[in-house]
């Protein structure tokens, strides 16, 4: 699972086991470790709930995504969830989840298990 933050925006790129995986009532994670004592985790879990929606606590970022929504999504040709969270007044988080694709080019990326990009063997510009 890869993780990209830009502000206000949290976007998680996921390969095909792990979207079996979420898909099938499960989580997902992922940890950095920044020292003995410091580290960061990364959680995509499928819950009984009716949002998508993301918290912060104890150095641990965790998405919960309802379980029909993700039974939909690792079912079928849909690529992506998204939704905003209210945060405070005028303010929101931005949540996208994605079927990880493989490179169109070499990029010095991996691309064991990801999805075959819709664009592969086309000529591009």
């Amino acid at each position: 699972m890869k993780l990209r933050i830009k502000g206000n925006t949290i976007r998680l790129r996921l390969t095909q086991s792990e979207v079996s995986t979420v898909g099938a009532g499960g989580r997902v994670q992922e940890l950095t470790l920044f020292g003995p004592q410091a580290q960061f985790c990364y959680v995509l879990e499928a819950v009984d709930s009716s949002n998508l929606e993301a918290d912060y606590s104890n150095n641990t970022l965790t998405i919960r995504v309802p379980r029909t929504m993700a039974q939909d999504w690792a079912s079928t040709e849909l690529v992506g969830l998204s939704t905003e969270q209210k945060i405070a007044e005028n303010v929101s988080l931005q949540l996208i989840i994605e079927k990880d694709f493989a490179c169109l080019s070499p990029r010095g990326e991996e691309d064991v298990d990801t999805f075959a990009h819709p664009l592969s063997g086309q000529t591009t510009c």
